[in-house]
């Protein structure tokens, strides 16, 4: 990976949690974060000695290590997110150590394999569905709910959930699409409860991500992802994990963030608004990209269409509902 150009330091003095620190977009989001100057506290349950349940070697005392040899300040920490009894005890200790929690960032399950199986909902192995939900969805709730607890206090924060794509559509099984739709509308519904007590909250997702494990299901690395573009042509517009982790520490440096809140944004989105680079010098723009979709079988690129269609209708509807609503309300 090419060197980091040096920095300034706008979250210097803050303290940032990610969960699901130990690949892809959170590993990302934890490197930008305290390139940023924040201190990062990095959890996700892949310790050294205790590797991924799903066979993956990436650990979070890896990256921990990563942002301290870049010069920042990390604390790599074995959380089960799952357990309500772990972030409870998760949260305490931050509060004790440094009285404040400014940024909560949460990329639990991005990869999860019970997220990647693909079929239809006639197709959907419910004996997942259960194991599924607790990893994706509860995990989220948990964590969002005591950060919220953290930062209400305080009258200052910032919760990111990290998800997959800027329409509510996401996800190729029933249970993942079910999650993924939660992941970006829960946090609307807990802008709006927590707006009171200054405490923004956003769903973002990356584009076209050169996480490690795409990267392996392409066979190349990270000094030659190019190469993967004679296989598929949209590759050439991904973005490493550090430009989505740069997007994020840009908003949590933001005095403003608080007009963004409710909100779903593109890595890319953020990319223009607040001029952020990847590690390379380019501004991968997901949103702007002419989709090659001759790499997709027939049949998704009829049901991306409908579904498309589908949902522009159902979101107009809904938002003429919505103003109505509002409308009412003295």
């Amino acid at each position: 990976m090419a060197q980091m150009r040096p920095f300034r330091k706008p979250l210097a003095g803050r303290v940032a949690l990610v969960a699901g620190a130990t690949r892809g977009a959170g590993r990302g989001i934890a490197r930008a974060l305290g390139e940023a100057g924040a201190t990062v506290y990095c959890t996700g349950r892949s310790v050294k000695g205790r590797p991924s349940a799903y066979g993956r070697p990436e650990t979070i005392d890896e990256t921990a290590a990563m942002i301290k040899a870049a010069g920042g300040s990390a604390i790599a920490l074995r959380v089960d997110h799952t357990s309500e009894k772990d972030v409870k005890k998760l949260f305490g200790r931050i509060m004790r150590v440094h009285k404040r929690i400014d940024v909560v960032v949460d990329s639990v399950a991005g990869e999860d394999p019970l997220m990647r199986q693909y079929g239809f909902l006639w197709q959907a192995d419910m004996k997942s569905a259960a194991a599924a939900f607790r990893q994706g969805l509860t995990s989220r709730i948990i964590t969002a709910k005591h950060a919220a607890l953290a930062m209400m206090r305080a009258k200052r924060g910032l919760i990111v959930e990290v998800t997959e794509n800027d329409m509510i559509g996401g996800g190729g099984n029933p249970m993942s699409q079910a999650i993924k739709m939660a992941q970006k509308v829960l946090p609307l519904f807990w802008a709006a409860e927590l707006a009171p007590h200054r405490v923004a909250v956003l769903a973002v997702t990356p584009g076209f991500l050169r996480s490690e494990t795409m990267l392996e299901n392409l066979g190349v690395t990270e000094r030659n992802w190019r190469d993967a573009g004679k296989q598929d042509p949209n590759f050439l517009q991904s973005e490493s994990p550090l430009f989505v982790g740069r997007a994020i520490a840009a908003l949590a440096a933001d005095p403003n963030v608080r007009h963004r809140t409710g909100m779903l944004f593109g890595s890319w989105e953020l990319g223009r608004d607040y001029r952020v680079f990847d590690y390379d010098g380019r501004r991968p723009d997901w949103g702007r990209h002419k989709i090659d979709f001759s790499v997709l079988p027939k049949t998704w690129i009829d049901l991306f269409r409908t579904g498309a269609a589908l949902e522009s209708k159902w979101l107009t509807a809904v938002a003429a509902r919505t103003r109505k609503f509002r409308a009412k309300i003295p």
